[in-house]
C-alpha cells in the first residue's frame, strides 16, 4: 500500500506523529492529509518523555518535517 493511501485510511482516527528536531511528538486526531503528507491534526497534544504536556489544539504539519506517524491503540 502507498503511504498516501494508508496515512488517508486514518483520517477521523487518532494518530501519533514524530517530527525532525528533539523531543517533538505530537498526538492528535488527523482531520486530513494532502498528497506530500501535509497533515491537519485536531485537539493535538505535544507528548514530552512519554507524557502529554500541552494543549496545542488545531495544527498544520508539514509533510517534510515527519519521521513517523503510528495510529494510537486506546
Amino acid at each position: 500500500m502507498y503511504p498516501n493511501k494508508k496515512v488517508l485510511s486514518l483520517i477521523g482516527t487518532k494518530v501519533q506523529v514524530e517530527m525532525k528536531g528533539e523531543r517533538n511528538i505530537l498526538e492528535g486526531t488527523l482531520v486530513g492529509a494532502d498528497e506530500y503528507l501535509n497533515l491537519h491534526l485536531s485537539n493535538t497534544m505535544e507528548v514530552l518523555e512519554g507524557e502529554r504536556s500541552r494543549l496545542l489544539g488545531s495544527i498544520i504539519l508539514r509533510g517534510n518535517n515527519i519521521i513517523l506517524i503510528t495510529p494510537v491503540e486506546r
